[in-house]
């Protein structure tokens, strides 16, 4: 099994948050709810955590500094998840197996679909010689408003992730969506980080343009629905972090 390495984003301050807290330290069952992420981390046997810090990142730094085998990186200016992710390129540069990114603002995570992710990695790997560029997390959500949407080909083969603003009338029924939970083969990462451009409306590095990339390019780039219906939960307002706090409570 190969080693395995995680990118967590937590460099943004949640301005919807309503508070100076950088958004991965509010508090969730009386825990910051990026330790949820970690947790889940440790439990699917991550050697390595690169955790992009930014908005407040002394305070990011102290409130975790507990965790073992945490590595803390600076995003100096959010330009972008893309951008989140090139800032690690020192850390990444000689690791030659699975990387996992994921935002560190999803206490909903789910130990079962992380590995199911790396199975499907290990799995490619043994099989054929060749693990798949790209594998990411999707689910099905009655209401995908405002997510960005999997297409697929007649196949049933991954074609690319369309944003609501961008999708056709056809596109936004599509259930299938995208929660930003991608498992890369590290070479192919840094690869399709070399062909991002900022050529969009927010001048910004979209991390979610990466399996676009490499499947253009013929590489292996699957979609795989593992995700709970849980996971579907986001955080951008106190409303919907008090939402969560419950979901918790009732999980646990």
């Amino acid at each position: 099994m190969s080693r395995r390495l995680a990118v967590v984003l937590a460099a943004g301050k949640g301005a919807r948050m309503k508070s100076d807290l950088p958004k991965v330290l509010h508090t969730a069952l009386g825990r910051p709810i990026v330790e949820y992420v970690l947790d889940v981390l440790e439990h699917c046997g991550v050697d390595q955590t690169i955790m992009v810090v930014g908005y407040e990142a002394d305070k990011v730094r102290r409130a975790l500094a507990h965790r073992s085998n945490l590595t803390f990186v600076t995003q100096a200016e959010q330009l972008g998840t893309g951008h989140a992710v090139q800032v690690c390129r020192d850390q990444l540069a000689s690791h030659t197996g699975p990387v996992l990114v994921l935002a560190g603002d999803s206490p909903m995570l789910q130990t079962a679909s992380i590995r199911a992710l790396f199975d499907e990695y290990d799995s490619g790997n043994s099989h054929s010689g060749a693990s798949p560029a790209c594998i990411m997390g999707t689910l099905h959500k009655e209401n995908p408003q405002g997510l960005g949407r999997i297409v697929r080909d007649q196949a049933g083969e991954f074609v690319g992730i369309v944003e609501e603003k961008d999708a056709t009338d056809q596109q936004r029924k599509i259930s299938e969506v995208n929660m930003s939970t991608y498992l890369f083969d590290c070479r192919e990462l840094l690869h399709a980080l070399d062909q991002l451009t900022n050529a969009n409306e927010q001048r910004e590095y979209y991390l979610t343009d990466c399996p676009g990339i490499l499947s253009a390019e013929n590489k292996v780039v699957r979609a795989l629905p593992v995700l709970a219906p849980c996971e579907a939960f986001s955080i951008n307002t106190l409303e919907e972090l008090a939402i969560v706090e419950e979901k918790l409570r009732e999980m646990t």
